[in-house]
């Protein structure tokens, strides 16, 4: 990435700059714009994924494609492109071409790499049109049951007895997961070793199988397996109990009160795609995910619906990149 590239403009020149392009689309009118997208789409449209199968971002796209694609009078496939913290597959997004034909659902770890990462393969600001803000899910604190850990208390004491004996996954380096992890060693004051997976997906199998007694991990692909009791739930890291879940408690209520911590899910395409492409998107994505039965299916797999367009993206972009940048830092994480 180019110097010019890796200086990101402030905040607030993105807001102003939002504030502008919303402008524009006002007195332009969108209905020449609709009709340039006559047509569309003529061939199957790619979602790129940028984690392995079976994480939130996964799950989130994959019930979203089971309506989109007839939605938009199309076929719409997801492509899971994992590695390098996400990376691998939003740099894939970010330069393809801006025809409507690939398209990007990620997760938090598009406004945590910028400042976790020397080098990232995208401008968060400028290498990307949001199309719609789609959900959240808190972070969850998971253990192998047969650790005998069953509170936070217990892990802590745990811990601090055996310093560097316990391992924990996470879907990978910069995550929200794995930023949640690094948060909880230095608020309980432990040692416990990070291990990274190429998603969510895996980084619970390894709690699964005993490859690690610890995983911390967005609520969604967890979710199964707490209520199956294969794994347990220590804690959540959201701002309130999880509503299916009332017996898990945050973070805040165990007198950790700045922990709290989600994994949000957004919807981007390449910079430059035609505006009428981007409308239809966000127009029947939101509709989709307020739709009473869809959303039903996603809080049972553990999103809350935000359901937002453009600027409700395009703002949390602004006002989170800053966010993680700091936490990276406070955390003492290095960029690699």
């Amino acid at each position: 990435m180019s110097d010019e590239k890796s200086a990101l403009p402030s905040r607030r020149e993105v807001l102003r700059a939002a504030g502008l392009l919303t402008g524009a689309a006002a007195t332009s009118g969108l209905w020449p714009a609709r009709a340039k997208a006559a047509g569309y789409p003529e061939r199957p449209v790619k979602i790129i994924v940028p984690f392995a199968p079976a994480g939130p971002t996964d799950i989130m796209a994959r019930i979203l494609i089971a309506h989109l694609g007839e939605a938009i009078g199309g076929t719409v496939i997801v492509e899971n492109k994992p590695g390098a913290g996400g990376n691998i597959g939003i740099g894939a997004a970010a330069h393809a071409e801006p025809d409507g034909y690939t398209l990007l659902i990620t997760s938090s770890a598009y406004v945590v790499n910028p400042g976790l990462y020397a080098r990232i393969p995208y401008d968060p600001y400028t290498d990307f049109d949001p199309i719609a803000e789609l959900a959240t899910s808190p972070n969850v604190i998971l253990v192998d049951p047969r650790l005998g850990v069953n509170s936070i208390a217990d892990l802590i004491a745990r811990a601090k007895a055996n310093p560097n004996e316990l391992n924990y996954a996470s879907p990978g380096i910069g995550t929200t997961p794995h930023l949640s992890g690094e948060l909880f060693k230095i608020v309980g004051g432990i040692q416990i070793t990070h291990v990274p997976f190429s998603g969510a997906g895996p980084a619970i199998q390894a709690v699964l199988s005993g490859t690690t007694q610890i995983a911390f991990a967005a609520l969604p692909p967890a979710r199964p397996h707490i209520e199956s009791g294969a794994l347990k739930a220590l804690a959540v890291t959201g701002a309130h109990r999880w509503l299916d879940l009332p017996d898990v408690p945050t973070m805040v209520e165990l007198g950790y009160t700045d922990f709290i911590s989600d994994t949000f899910q957004g919807f981007l395409a390449p910079a430059k795609t035609p505006p009428a492409i981007i409308e239809l998107l966000s127009t029947k994505s939101i509709e989709i995910l307020k739709t009473p039965a869809i959303a039903a299916q996603l809080r049972n797999n553990g999103f809350e619906v935000i359901a937002n367009g453009p600027d409700g993206m395009r703002k949390r972009i602004a006002d989170e990149v800053p966010k993680w940048r700091d936490i990276v830092a406070k955390a003492g994480i290095k960029p690699v």
